[in-house]
């Protein structure tokens, strides 16, 4: 026989057999949850079941793994460098075992996209129409956020998050579409008056924040004069009071464009170069159905292709 290392002594496969390798899933589970509680939902097990199973996991690895401080817990540094190769192990795994595949035609899974309301907005429509269409028995679940938190990225159920790429990830993003700062105003703003002259001349309505969005930054830069005249809580409202109430407003180039649609509104191309604003996709890394991810960023890119 070849010596390749494999099932030698001293490979480690061997020893393979004595571990009870059913623990690796709630593992996993308690690594990302950093709760018994929550990784015993995640996998179906009672919170003593999953107890017991911390408990072997630690005399296997020789290790605390999870350590309570205070009202929580804490990953040790050794658990910290399990996530990965645990996950990724796991994943090949269930290739493996080769599980029914995605089939949209029949599948009748609820399909969990979290975005902002303004992302939702522009592509809403058109995604709605594409999962009726190619997937007549799933469930389109749209979840607004406004600003991401660690979580949002691993929440259950939450397939992929469309993301701006002001906001940073944990995770590996992928540029779905690409999108730009523009200025709004009302149809009868003076027509001869330039970008320029709107934001210096026009009250601007604004997301009522503690502080304005980036493009107010370049302004002042620039020492551009403005005057907010009004403050308002949903971002979507500010397009739509522009149109029929007056005034100015810093926009991305989709909203815009969504809006124009429903209520008349100038855009006018933003007066300074400023870095993009464009929408990435972050995969919820324990979405290990790669049939369904394939499936998913094939129709997310058809909609952002005919915005």
């Amino acid at each position: 026989m070849g010596d390749d290392g494999e099932g030698t002594p001293g490979s480690g496969l061997d020893r393979l057999a004595s571990v009870n390798l059913n623990l690796l899933v709630p593992l996993l589970a308690l690594l990302e949850e950093r709760s018994v509680t929550r990784a015993a939902e995640r996998v179906g097990l009672s919170q003593p079941a999953m107890s017991h199973a911390l408990t072997r996991m630690r005399r296997l690895l020789g290790d605390e793994l999870v350590v309570r401080r205070g009202a929580g817990v804490t990953l040790t540094p050794r658990a910290l460098e399990l996530i990965a190769p645990l996950r990724s192990a796991l994943q090949q795994a269930a290739q493996i075992v080769d599980f029914p595949r995605f089939d949209p035609a029949t599948d009748r899974r609820v399909i969990t996209i979290a975005m902002t309301n303004s992302t939702a907005f522009v592509v809403g429509p058109r995604l709605t129409r594409l999962v009726a269409e190619r997937a007549p028995h799933a469930t389109l679940r749209l979840r607004t956020i406004t600003v991401p938190t660690d979580a949002t990225f691993t929440d259950s159920g939450v397939d992929v998050v469309l993301l701006s790429e002001g906001h940073v990830s944990p995770y590996p993003r992928e540029r779905l579409y690409d999108d730009r700062c523009v200025v709004v105003a009302a149809p009868d703003a003076p027509p001869e008056a330039s970008a320029l002259d709107l934001l210096t001349t026009q009250r601007h309505i604004v997301v009522d924040t503690d502080r304005r969005v980036f493009p107010y930054a370049v302004l002042e830069e620039h020492g551009v004069p403005y005057r907010v005249g009004g403050l308002i809580s949903d971002f979507l409202l500010v397009p739509y009071l522009v149109a029929r109430a007056g005034g100015v407003a810093l926009l991305r180039y989709r909203v815009a464009a969504a809006m124009r649609t429903l209520a008349d509104l100038r855009i006018e191309e933003f007066p300074f170069p400023i870095p993009g604003l464009g929408i990435d996709m972050v995969w919820n890394p324990r979405l290990t159905d790669q049939y369904f991810i394939e499936w998913l960023r094939a129709l997310l890119f058809d909609v952002a292709t005919h915005l």
